[in-house]
């Protein structure tokens, strides 16, 4: 039986180049079984393993479908990090959370108890992978391949900082391989590949896991205390209405002389104002350049926010 393609559904042009860039050339077998159906808008509860196509089986409809000038929200996507992290303590590893969605407050609180070491193990999205300095961070493992190469960098660059060694481990499935090849001509070095381990190579190492689990960190020393505590928030009068992203503020911010994006935090874009938390007390500086510093082009008034 002929291979499926992704060109014998109902997708637009737009959409089937988008994959073809992708490289995504056949469905695979829960795609060839989910797209026609979320397509035709049914409901859908799909169950597949790991790794076998699921979150394209439902993105690709969903982008055929979103109508782009509709600024209602259309499509909810849920992330698993609270989950992940909720499973990985009920089996008693200390473990935290730590996502986008967290008050500042709630995320600096989280990262200050991983400093001290309340904690074993951080159940992270990308939001972590910025402008975190934690010593002695051994171990970093990817749930997937970024796509963006930048992303990588800042992912792994979490541990072995200052001089130290570390390691990183990403979990990679077939489709995610080119991006592996993008992201080793990005930082010139070949990533070497492993095959998982054997049952038996797990269960000669469980043992002395189990060991190290049951040992209470060692409580550090929180050196940064302060870190990111005097924390200024910037109101601008201009937003959605005026194509500004949070893209935008970043790279406008990055600029200043003795500020980077590491002294960014939270940035909120609404229809006609936005908000951007500057950090590590640099908000006064940041203030005073945006005074005379565009934003896309466009000159925005700029004061610090009224709580």
């Amino acid at each position: 039986m002929a291979k499926k393609s992704f060109k014998d559904y109902k997708l637009s042009e737009e959409i089937n180049r988008a994959l073809a860039c992708l490289n995504y050339k056949n469905p695979t077998e829960v795609q060839s079984e989910v797209i026609p159906m979320a397509l035709e808008k049914k409901d859908l509860v799909v169950k597949s393993q790991t790794g076998s196509g699921k979150t394209a089986s439902f993105g690709i409809p969903i982008c055929e479908m979103v109508e782009w000038e509709e600024n209602k929200p259309q499509a909810l996507i849920l992330t698993p990090t609270r989950e992940l992290a909720a499973q990985v303590n009920n089996f008693s590893y200390p473990c935290e959370k730590i996502h986008g969605g967290m008050y500042q407050e709630d995320r600096f609180a989280v990262m200050n108890d991983f400093k001290k070491g309340d904690f074993r193990y951080l159940v992270a999205t990308d939001v972590a992978a910025r402008g975190i300095d934690i010593e002695h961070i051994n171990l970093v493992i990817n749930f997937d391949m970024p796509s963006e190469k930048e992303s990588y960098v800042h992912r792994i660059g979490r541990t072995g900082r200052a001089g130290k060694t570390g390691k990183a481990i990403t979990l990679i499935t077939e489709n995610e391989e080119k991006y592996l090849a993008e992201i080793e001509d990005y930082v010139r070095f070949q990533i070497p590949i492993i095959d998982p381990p054997s049952k038996e190579a797990i269960q000669r190492g469980k043992a002395a896991f189990e060991e190290k689990i049951k040992a209470s960190p060692a409580p550090k020393e929180d050196k940064n205390a302060q870190l990111n505590q005097d924390i200024m928030k910037l109101y601008f009068n201009g937003g959605k209405k005026k194509k500004i992203r949070a893209v935008d503020f970043v790279g406008t911010i990055a600029k200043i002389e003795g500020v980077s994006a590491e002294d960014i935090g939270i940035i909120t874009i609404h229809e006609n104002e936005s908000f951007v938390e500057i950090l590590n007390g640099k908000g006064p500086i940041v203030l005073q350049a945006m005074k005379k510093t565009t934003v896309k082009g466009k000159r925005l008034k700029v004061h610090k926010a009224i709580e």
